[in-house]
């Protein structure tokens, strides 16, 4: 039997890889466009000539005589991308055979947030004279993209996390009668005040104390804020269980710290993450929790240190809409604290659930 040359028997290799591995099928790739909207208004009375809004859709929409549609839109956290829900933890859960949210019968829409990923955002040449956005022009960024760009007159799902899981609440109290079902993960339907906002103020304090900074029009990243405020989203984000098990020296957690930083910060553009966390400064669905009209299911998990259990907030709040439930994963080895809301294995019987539920909506 002759070899393989290394060359053919690496693209081999690869090549198995990817076929044992991915979770799609070759009907459902990925698809990559941009929508532009033109003299897109904010809510801060700002006005954008050209808004740019990406997104990455896997599957084909099919849209029954009724307008009801097999549309998922799925909305990523501060500082996120579409793209982040690609990653095995999520991808490789949901959008299989036979899985939940199966890419040969759902048609998935991962747009990039005004401000994140490849839509506009002030590191395109505005910096902070970008237009001070926030959730709802996001969401009616997100909007206009479903309806105008991709076609799609009704959703199957929204679904979202962190600050997606936030903007899952406002799609259903400004847009109550366009989805069938909703899933908000890691947030909570309330105001964000607290050691909430306190995080927030001090890593953009962070940055903005910084000389480098120069109000926005640094020559170069100012690092030490940069620094400082990744210190804090890192602690934000944390997972108690997991950290203790999994960086059990100190040396580990310096090479972990050291990685991440290493990471982070040259992928990040200050004025971008200042927009980013200010984003949040309007959001308050609390009063408007009746209007929600689609089922809903809540889930957190209790190692989450942005959204603590111990408010009890999120019980209080579900009780307020009608077809709403809370879930509350508990804390354990498996769990990633904040970041749980990626981590599909853990709450994917809920979403098979609420999906099974809501097969036959009108």
């Amino acid at each position: 039997m002759h070899a393989i040359p290394l060359p053919r028997r690496a693209a081999l290799i690869l090549a198995l890889l990817i076929a044992f591995t991915s979770p799609f099928t070759a009907a459902a790739r990925a698809a990559d466009s941009d929508f532009i909207i033109k003299n897109f208004k904010f809510r801060s009375g700002e006005t954008l000539p050209e808004l740019r809004l990406h997104v990455l859709t896997l599957g084909r929409l099919e849209t029954r005589a009724d307008g009801h549609t097999n549309a998922v839109l799925i909305l990523h956290g501060t500082g996120g991308t579409g793209r982040q829900f690609l990653a095995p933890q999520f991808a490789g859960e949901l959008y299989g055979a036979g899985e939940p949210l199966d890419t040969t019968k759902f048609f998935v829409i991962l747009p990039d947030g005004i401000g994140h990923g490849r839509s506009s955002k002030p590191s395109d040449g505005l910096r902070m004279k970008f237009p001070k956005y926030d959730y709802d022009d996001m969401v009616e960024g997100q909007y206009r993209l479903v309806t105008e760009h991709l076609g799609v007159k009704r959703l199957r799902l929204v679904m979202g996390t962190s600050m997606g899981g936030m903007q899952t609440f406002v799609w259903a109290e400004t847009h109550p009668d366009f989805m069938d079902a909703l899933m908000p993960l890691a947030c909570l339907p309330t105001a964000i005040v607290g050691r909430n906002r306190l995080w927030r103020s001090m890593t953009v304090d962070a940055i903005e104390h910084d000389a480098a900074w120069q109000g926005g029009e640094y020559t170069a990243e100012p690092a030490a804020g940069l620094r400082a405020a990744w210190d804090l989203m890192l602690i934000a984000g944390s997972a108690p269980i997991f950290m203790q098990n999994t960086l059990a020296t100190r040396d580990s957690v310096d090479h972990w710290l050291a990685a991440r930083l290493n990471t982070l910060i040259p992928a990040t553009d200050a004025n971008d993450l200042i927009y980013q966390i200010e984003a949040s400064r309007h959001y308050d669905p609390s009063a408007d929790l009746e209007k929600i009209a689609a089922p809903l299911v809540h889930v957190n998990s209790a190692d989450d240190f942005i959204n603590p259990p111990e408010l009890g907030i999120a019980e209080q709040l579900i009780t307020r809409v009608k077809g709403g439930k809370f879930v509350l994963i508990p804390a354990g080895p498996a769990t990633h604290g904040h970041g749980t809301h990626t981590w599909a294995a853990l709450w994917k019987q809920h979403l098979s659930a609420l999906l099974a539920a809501t097969a036959g909506a009108k």
